[in-house]
């Protein structure tokens, strides 16, 4: 039987009533009522294609064929016990992973990392380098930040307005975001801009959201996209990552 076809619920009952040798008890126990502890019973034996329980003058008996599974049945309901005690131990971890452009890393994320580290000794942390986009099915990340329109099919938190500046002087400093085909320079992610045009190398037109104590000019809209912290929504939910949120956005959201 395929594990897609396992009947869980019924085995379920049938090991409480096992236990009980009572479909009352059983039921009880399973806050149902008596009748519905007989349908998946004999749901079940239709499944299995077997007989379960015997009738008799003293009560409720175990077949031989329920006898002879039921020993495997409670150590496998006991490896799910196990199972989903580490998924829960995992969701209440001191470790995050945060993936994000090493340009956000440098010049927004690693300094609330840091601050935020400082009042938890017991935290854990791991940055992901993610300039070429996130993949949280290929990768065990907890959180990240993407530059974007929208957080797509992600939960999400908008981290600026999308606005950009205009710093420094002289030719324009070309980058994916502002791209400029006339450029005499050019540099590869946003972070490279602000630290070409604050070297004298020319003028840039970056997010307003990486800079902190930048002497800044215009500003001007961007071309839609913002950073946005994201997550899929299990993730999203686990309270490391709310409070990760929280601590990153000023706890406005």
């Amino acid at each position: 039987m395929k594990r897609t076809h396992l009947p869980l619920n019924g085995l379920r009952v049938f090991d409480a009533a096992a236990r009980h040798l009572s479909f009352t008890r059983a039921a009880d126990e399973l806050a149902v009522t008596p009748a519905a502890v007989g349908q998946q019973i004999r749901a079940l034996e239709d499944t299995l294609g077997v007989v379960l329980f015997r009738r008799t003058t003293k009560g409720l008996e175990l077949t031989s064929e329920a006898e002879a599974g039921l020993a495997a049945l409670r150590a496998g309901f006991l490896q799910f016990e196990e199972a989903v005690r580490a998924m829960q131990v995992q969701q209440s971890s001191k470790m995050l992973t945060i993936a994000a452009p090493r340009d956000v890393s440098a010049k927004w994320l690693l300094p609330r990392l840091a601050a935020y580290a400082a009042n938890d000794p017991e935290l854990r942390l791991h940055l992901v380098d993610a300039d070429e986009g996130v993949d949280f099915t290929q990768a065990n990340i907890d959180l990240a930040v993407i530059h974007a329109e929208s957080p797509g099919d992600h939960e999400g938190v908008a981290l600026d307005d999308g606005m950009l500046v205009r710093i420094g002087a002289g030719p324009m400093i070309s980058w994916p975001g502002n791209p400029d085909a006339e450029a005499v320079f050019s540099v590869g992610n946003a972070g490279a801009a602000i630290d070409a045009a604050m070297a004298g190398l020319g003028e840039a037109l970056v997010p307003k959201f990486l800079l902190n104590d930048v002497a800044m000019g215009e500003s001007v809209p961007g071309n839609g996209n913002r950073y946005w912290l994201v997550a899929p929504l299990p993730q999203w939910r686990q309270k490391k990552v709310k409070a990760l949120v929280a601590a990153l956005t000023g706890g406005e959201h």
